[in-house]
């Protein structure tokens, strides 16, 4: 599985930094449990099993050990106050 993450992850950072500046804290929740849910299903095929495997890997082994991005924050930028 690392191997499949590590080649959705430089894609999934890249869309995630392009969007981050602005609201879009909904988007990226829904963007979170969609691309885990698919990561999840990709493992569980290779492993020749059926659904989603919610309750076979936890979260901790789907970002810790797999590796899978999860920096969803959203940023907001502020103005600088001008010197002098």
């Amino acid at each position: 599985m690392q191997v499949a993450v590590a080649q959705v992850n430089p894609i999934l950072r890249g869309w995630v930094n392009y969007f981050r500046v602005g609201n879009s804290g909904t988007a990226f929740g829904k963007i979170k449990y969609e691309v885990e849910r698919k990561v999840r299903r990709l493992a569980a095929k290779k492993c020749k099993r059926k659904k989603f495997g919610w309750k076979r890997w936890s979260s901790t082994v789907v970002y810790g050990t797999w590796g899978l991005f999860r920096d969803y924050r959203v940023v907001y930028w502020s103005a600088k106050a001008c010197p002098g």
